[in-house]
């Protein structure tokens, strides 16, 4: 079910797949079953789409980075992007190359993931959330509207981040121009839950289970099982197992 408007170069569509108004889809691109691509989506080659997958209209899956000569970091990417079975991807979203994306999860509204990103099965990246380059996100983590995960993040499973977090990966803000070993975002462990408006900032580690508090500022490692909240933020309580 291929529209007469859609212009479509590969030949690897899987069975009961749509493919609507005005899309555009190149060369080399493997689509599985019971796939469904709404109008005005782009899907560069090199992309992998597995069954069960809904893509929403105006999403741009394969943008090549460009450093327009005004970045300081090397682009590196392979040109493969996989999407497994069962997953949404909201309307206006942008995926670059090298990124993966696990099965049954939730892409939202004008998203934006860079290159060198994993993202873990089950989760959820809400609506104008931004994941910068090379990061990991784990199993059934879910970050909400507007927050921005800075490039170099570690991210485990069952993690909650709610709206408007910010997280940075740059101590010097810029000043020192770009290198990889300094440039690092946060570590956050599994089960970590983060308020409305918190910043996390360079190369802070998250123990496991840990709680930061709405609009807390983060400045240094948080111990396994702790609340902590303000600006700087301190230990507020030890949390209970429970």
């Amino acid at each position: 079910m291929i529209s007469e408007t859609a212009v479509v170069k590969t030949q690897f569509i899987g069975n009961n797949t749509e493919i609507k108004n005005f899309v555009v889809i190149a060369a080399d691109v493997h689509i599985g079953n019971n796939v469904i691509i709404h109008p005005h989506v782009t899907i560069e080659s090199g992309t992998i789409i597995g069954d069960g997958v809904e893509i929403f209209p105006g999403a741009y899956i394969g943008k090549e980075p460009k450093g327009a000569g005004a970045t300081s970091r090397k682009l590196e990417f392979a040109k493969k992007i996989v999407i497994n079975e069962n997953c949404s991807i909201g309307p206006n979203c942008v995926i670059y190359y090298d990124v993966e994306i696990g099965r049954n999860t939730l892409i939202g509204d004008n998203a934006s993931i860079r290159e060198g990103v994993k993202v873990g099965e089950f989760c959820i990246l809400s609506r104008g959330v931004t994941v910068n380059y090379n990061t990991r996100i784990g199993n059934r983590t879910k970050i909400m509207d507007l927050s921005h995960i800075t490039g170099n993040c570690e991210i485990g499973e069952d993690v909650f981040i709610s709206v408007l977090v910010s997280t940075t990966n740059d101590r010097a803000i810029g000043k020192l121009g770009y290198e990889e070993e300094r440039i690092q975002g946060p570590k956050i462990s599994n089960k970590v839950a983060i308020g409305a408006g918190a910043n996390i900032l360079p190369g802070v580690n998250i123990g496991e289970g840990s709680v930061i508090a709405a609009a807390s500022v983060v400045n240094k490692d948080v111990p396994a099982g702790k609340m902590v909240a303000g600006n700087p933020a301190r230990l507020i309580k030890t949390l209970s197992e429970e």
